[in-house]
């Protein structure tokens, strides 16, 4: 109301907010004032007994320091959370690039690979150089349906790796030759 007066005008003071202050006063009169001399005692009595409290416990002792046997400070070992990512970071997994015809590039046909599949009963394969024997052996049963005894692997002068395939008794090499189209 003080707000919208207008200045110069006299002010008229509300009826309940008069009751109210009265009321307000009635309850002051009823709390008991306490002295500051008395508060400040009763302070220093709990602060006494406090003290005496700390004396009886032994509360300030020295504290040791932690006895360190090496010249070097190592970081103390904190929590290591695993990673909980909010979404993934690669929407598709990756498509595995190693099938069986990155793996098996061809054939070998030189006068000792032929040599091989008629005395050994092995086939000679140029692979990629990144393939393992257990995964030359799947592309191998993968490409011509045939069973592998053993492979060996060498690498090349120019790089290229070789694989000698020696199958099992129950295939004949030179007729998975004659199948794949090397002779």
């Amino acid at each position: 109301e003080s707000a919208l007066a207008l200045p110069g005008t006299p002010r008229v003071q509300n009826p309940t907010r008069r009751a109210a202050s009265s009321l307000f006063h009635a309850r002051l009169a009823r709390v008991r004032v306490v002295p500051a001399r008395k508060m400040a005692k009763e302070d220093a009595k709990a602060k006494a007994a406090k003290a005496a409290k700390a004396v009886k416990k032994g509360g300030n002792k020295v504290k040791l320091l932690k006895k360190r046997f090496s010249p070097t400070f190592h970081r103390p070992k904190t929590l290591k959370k695993s990673r909980a990512p909010k979404y993934p970071r690669i929407s598709v997994p990756p498509m595995c690039k190693m099938d069986q015809y990155q793996i098996l590039k061809y054939p070998l046909t030189t006068e000792s690979a032929m040599k091989k599949i008629e005395d050994n009963n092995t086939l000679v394969f140029v692979v990629d150089a990144r393939a393992t024997k257990k995964q030359i052996k799947d592309a191998v049963k993968r490409m011509y349906d045939i069973a592998t005894a053993k492979i060996n692997t060498l690498i090349r002068p120019d790089g290229e790796k070789k694989a000698y395939v020696r199958l099992t008794a129950d295939y004949d090499a030179l007729d998975v030759a004659n199948k794949i189209g090397i002779i």
